[in-house]
């Protein structure tokens, strides 16, 4: 018996065949998001899911790689979206970029050096059955059998980090290499990245914070050998005007620097999440 998904799917393209195919994406994506749990369809407002994959060209049968997967917000999306016909890889930091936060019990840290088997466990039972087939590897540490494969790869809030421990170890450097190698050519690579003004201080917008550049990631990404497609504003948010002594997380969903006090809990409530780019580069055929 088909299933939701793989009804819609099916008669969009028999009633008006490849024309339609995009209608029917849509719907697909559509119908995923709507199947989400109340605490991620409230985040929809601030992540635009359903506008940024398709800003990104995601499609189902995609082989896809997700940047720092974290706790599935945005894997649980992509996996039934993309389906059996589809894949799905997760890319991690590099284990020795942890320590270097500070702030990772040694219990943390040691569970990195599992990560790869931990992560494709865990994702695998995310996708099901009727998902794509599931991999993962840390950045540094492409396998050659991954090489060529992905149609796409997304940083979604993943590249400040990278950004900030950069001159300790090459990190933003090592992950654009793979994310260039893991490519097909013509692959695409997406990016959503909390955006820094251009007129605040390079030193603060180098990643610590959470901010970057829009300039830094878009040279960053042609020096890796990447072309520069184009910018949507579909996440974007003026009322976030981060002073040099902010951090982005201070905004929701971490409210992590208002502790006890209500009212700047409501004030940085009110901003809303991060002002962010999403941006769209290629690999060259």
């Amino acid at each position: 018996m088909l299933k939701p998904l793989q009804t819609l799917l099916f008669l969009s393209l028999a009633l008006g065949g490849p024309a339609l195919a995009g209608d029917a994406d849509s719907e697909r994506l559509a119908a995923v998001l709507a199947a989400q749990p109340e605490e991620v369809q409230a985040r929809y407002a601030w992540r635009h899911p359903q506008e940024t994959l398709e800003f990104f060209g995601i499609a189902p049968g995609m082989t896809v790689v997700e940047a720092l997967p974290g706790g599935g917000w945005y894997s649980k999306i992509l996996l039934p979206y993309l389906g059996p016909q589809g894949g799905y890889i997760g890319a991690d930091y590099a284990p020795d970029m942890y320590p270097l936060f500070g702030f990772f019990p040694e219990e943390q840290l040691k569970k990195k050096d599992t990560w790869v088997a931990d992560f494709t466990a865990e994702a695998a039972g995310w996708a099901g059955a009727d998902g794509p087939s599931v991999a993962a590897f840390a950045f540094g540490a492409l396998p050659d059998s991954m090489q060529g494969t992905a149609d796409a790869v997304l940083f979604v809030r993943a590249l400040h980090n990278l950004a900030r421990f950069e001159d300790q170890g090459g990190y933003l450097t090592a992950a654009l290499r793979d994310a260039y190698a893991v490519l097909k050519p013509g692959g695409v690579v997406g990016v959503v990245q909390h955006e820094a003004r251009a007129d605040v201080p390079d030193a603060w917008a180098g990643g610590a914070s959470g901010y970057l550049k829009r300039d830094f990631v878009i040279g960053r990404f042609e020096q890796a050998g990447f072309e520069f497609l184009g910018a949507s504003e579909i996440n974007q948010n003026a009322k976030d005007q981060p002073g040099e002594n902010d951090v982005v997380w201070r905004l929701p969903p971490t409210l992590g620097t208002s502790g006890e006090d209500r009212e700047l809990r409501a004030q940085l409530e009110a901003v809303g999440e991060s002002n962010r780019m999403t941006l769209k580069f290629r690999k060259p055929e």
